[in-house]
C-alpha cells in the first residue's frame, strides 16, 4: 500500500506520539508547544509534495485528492493560529499543560481523517478521534467546576448523537450492503429510497446536526462555548465543525443527495430554524461567549443556504465561507483569549465596556471581526454571505434567501452591542478590569488574522481561484 498521499496524517500521529514520549522522559512546556508548531508546520508543507500524486484511494477508506488537500490545509492553518493563541493562555495554568497539544494535535488529525473519508467506516473513526479529544479538551481546565461541566455535558450527548449516527450507518448497510459512499449512490439508483433507508438518513443527520449544532441540536452549544477555555472554544466552532461540514458536502454530491426532495425539506428546516433561532436567541445574552455559540449556530443555518442550493457556486460558496468564518471566529475568540487570565475569562459584556481607551488596538482588531460575522462591506464576511446569497437565489430558494437576510438584520443588533460597549465614554472606564496576556505568536496571529480578513473583504478573487482550483466535487 502507498502510504505518501497520508503523509500528513502521519506526522500528525507521529508528533503526537513524539509529544507523549517526551512528556514521560521530562515535561517542558516551552518543547511540547515547540513540537506542536512543527508537527504542525511540516504537515502542512507535505501537503504541496503529496498533491503532484492526485487522487488516491487509500484501501478504499480514505479518497485523498485537491479538495480533501485544501480542507486539511485550511484544519492545519486554524490549529497553528489556536496553537499560537494557547500559549500565553496556558502558560500560567498550575495543572499539567503539555498534554493539551497532544489532544489538539489528534483532533486535528481526526478532523482531517473526515475531510478525506469516502467510507461510513473512516467517517465513524474520524469523528470518535475528533470527539475523544474534545472531551477532554473542554474540561482541561478543570480546576473550573463549569469547565468539568461542559466537559461532562458534551461527553453525554456527543455518545448519544454517535449511537444515532452509529445507527442510521447500520440501516443504510442494511438496505444496500455496502458502507462506501460511491456504493450508496449505487444503492440509490438501483434500489431507490426505501423506508428503511429514509429512517437510516434521518438518524445520520441527528448525528451530524449535532456535531454542526444546528438547531434542533444546538443545545449543547453555548454551555460548551461558555466553560471551555477561549482557545478550544475556537477549536471546536472552526475545527471540528469545518471538518464535518467538508465531510457532509462530499457526501452529498457523491450519492447525489439533491435529487431526494424529503431529504432537501429536511435540511430546509433546519437551516431556516437556525438563522432564526441562533439570531434571535444571541439577543438575550450578556456574555460574550455565549453571544458567539448562539451566533455560530445561525452562521451553519446561513452554509446550509449554499449547502442545500446544489448548483455550480454551492462548494464555491461553502468554500470560501467557511474560510472567513475561520479567520473571524479564531480572531474574535483570540481577542477573548488574550484578555483573559488564570483567574477569569474576559466574557462578560461589562468587561469589554470602554476598551477602546485601554486598548484601542484590541477594540479595533474586536471590531473588525464582528462587523466580519455582521457581512459588513469590506471584510471576508461580506463577501462570504454575498456568495451564499448568490448560490440559495441561483436556486431560487426564495424563502431561505430571505430568511438569510433578515435574520443577518437581526444579528447585526448583538454585534453592535459589544461594539458599543467597547467605545462606551472613557467615565464608564474601571481601570481595573481586564490584564491582557501578550505573546508574540498570538500578537502575530491576531495581525494576520485582521490583515487576511481585510484583504480578502477587498481582494477575494485570489482565494476564489483557488477555490476554483482545488474545490472540484
Amino acid at each position: 500500500m502507498n502510504l505518501f498521499p497520508i503523509l500528513p496524517l502521519i506526522i500528525l500521529s507521529g508528533t503526537s506520539i513524539l509529544i507523549i514520549l517526551l512528556i514521560a522522559v521530562n515535561r517542558n512546556y516551552n518543547i511540547s508547544f515547540g513540537l506542536n508548531l512543527i508537527g504542525l508546520s511540516a504537515a502542512f508543507i507535505s501537503l504541496f509534495y503529496i498533491s503532484r500524486e492526485l487522487p488516491q484511494n487509500i484501501s478504499n477508506f480514505l479518497i485523498i485528492d485537491n479538495y480533501a488537500l485544501f480542507f486539511i490545509g485550511l484544519l492545519i492553518a486554524a490549529s497553528f493560529t489556536v496553537s499560537l493563541l494557547s500559549y500565553s493562555h496556558l502558560k500560567n495554568y498550575s495543572g499539567s499543560r503539555e498534554e493539551y497539544y497532544v489532544l489538539l494535535l489528534i483532533a486535528t488529525l481526526g478532523s482531517s481523517v473526515l475531510v478525506c473519508s469516502n467510507n461510513f467506516v473512516s467517517f465513524f473513526l474520524g469523528l470518535e478521534v475528533l470527539s475523544v479529544s474534545l472531551y477532554i479538551l473542554i474540561a482541561y481546565t478543570r480546576e473550573f467546576q463549569r469547565s468539568l461541566e461542559a466537559g461532562i455535558k458534551y461527553l453525554i450527548l456527543a455518545a448519544a448523537s454517535s449511537a444515532f449516527l452509529l445507527f442510521g450507518m447500520a440501516l443504510l448497510y442494511a438496505e444496500y450492503g455496502t458502507m462506501n459512499f460511491i456504493g450508496i449512490s449505487m444503492g440509490f439508483k438501483s434500489i431507490g429510497v426505501t423506508p428503511l433507508v429514509l429512517t437510516g438518513f434521518g438518524m445520520m443527520i441527528v448525528g451530524i446536526g449535532f456535531k454542526l449544532a444546528v438547531v434542533p441540536f444546538h443545545m449543547w452549544t453555548p454551555d460548551v462555548y461558555e466553560g471551555a477555555s477561549a482557545p478550544v472554544t475556537a477549536f471546536i466552532a472552526t475545527v471540528s465543525k469545518g471538518g464535518m461540514f467538508a465531510l457532509l458536502l462530499r457526501f452529498f454530491f457523491t450519492i447525489n443527495g439533491y435529487q431526494y426532495h424529503s431529504i432537501i425539506l429536511i435540511f430546509s428546516i433546519i437551516a431556516i430554524a437556525s438563522m432564526i433561532g441562533g439570531n434571535l436567541l444571541a439577543l438575550f445574552q450578556q456574555n460574550v461567549k455565549r453571544i458567539l455559540a448562539y451566533s455560530s449556530i445561525a452562521h451553519l443555518g446561513y452554509l446550509l443556504v449554499a449547502f442545500i442550493s446544489g448548483n455550480k457556486l454551492t462548494t464555491e460558496a461553502v468554500t470560501f465561507y467557511l474560510v472567513a468564518y475561520f479567520i473571524t471566529i479564531i480572531g474574535a475568540l483570540g481577542i477573548v483569549t488574550i484578555l483573559s487570565n488564570k483567574e477569569k475569562e474576559a466574557e462578560d459584556l461589562d468587561d469589554y465596556k470602554g476598551l477602546f481607551w485601554r486598548r484601542p488596538l484590541i477594540a479595533a482588531i474586536f471590531t473588525a471581526m464582528l462587523l466580519s460575522l455582521a457581512g459588513i462591506p469590506l471584510t471576508a464576511g461580506f463577501i462570504g454571505k454575498y456568495l451564499l446569497l448568490a448560490a440559495g437565489i441561483g436556486s431560487t430558494l426564495w424563502l431561505l434567501s430571505i430568511v438569510l437576510v433578515l435574520s443577518s438584520v437581526i444579528g447585526l443588533y448583538y454585534y453592535l452591542r459589544i461594539i458599543t460597549a467597547m467605545y462606551s465614554t472613557k467615565g464608564d472606564v474601571d481601570e481595573k478590569k481586564l490584564s491582557p496576556v501578550f505573546s508574540v505568536g498570538g500578537s502575530i496571529a491576531l495581525a494576520f488574522l485582521t490583515l487576511f480578513l481585510v484583504w480578502l473583504g477587498v481582494f477575494p478573487s485570489g482565494l476564489m481561484a483557488m477555490i476554483k482550483t482545488f474545490v472540484g466535487l
